[in-house]
């Protein structure tokens, strides 16, 4: 009788500890994925930040390129009149 009570005691502390285990395991995967879905996020802003500078850019070059056809105009036109 006596092996059999230590036995359902080991037996249930057992399975306490593995509960506990199992319980820990969860939350850490939960805290990992919430902590990609906020990196996931954050790729999302950096990525849609990427986009507009890129468009940004070339605004900037056609930008560039008109003023320096202006001002190739302008000259032109100053020349002729001296």
């Amino acid at each position: 009788m006596q092996l059999n009570s230590e036995f359902i005691l080991l037996f249930i502390i057992n399975i306490i500890s593995a509960c506990i285990a199992i319980g820990n395991y969860t939350k850490s995967i939960k805290y990992i994925e919430e902590h990609i879905n906020r990196l996931e996020e954050k790729q999302d802003k950096h990525n849609g930040l990427i986009e507009r500078m890129a468009i940004v850019e070339q605004s900037t070059k056609s930008a560039h390129h008109r003023i320096d056809s202006i001002e190739e105009q302008y000259l032109k036109d100053n020349r002729n009149k001296n």
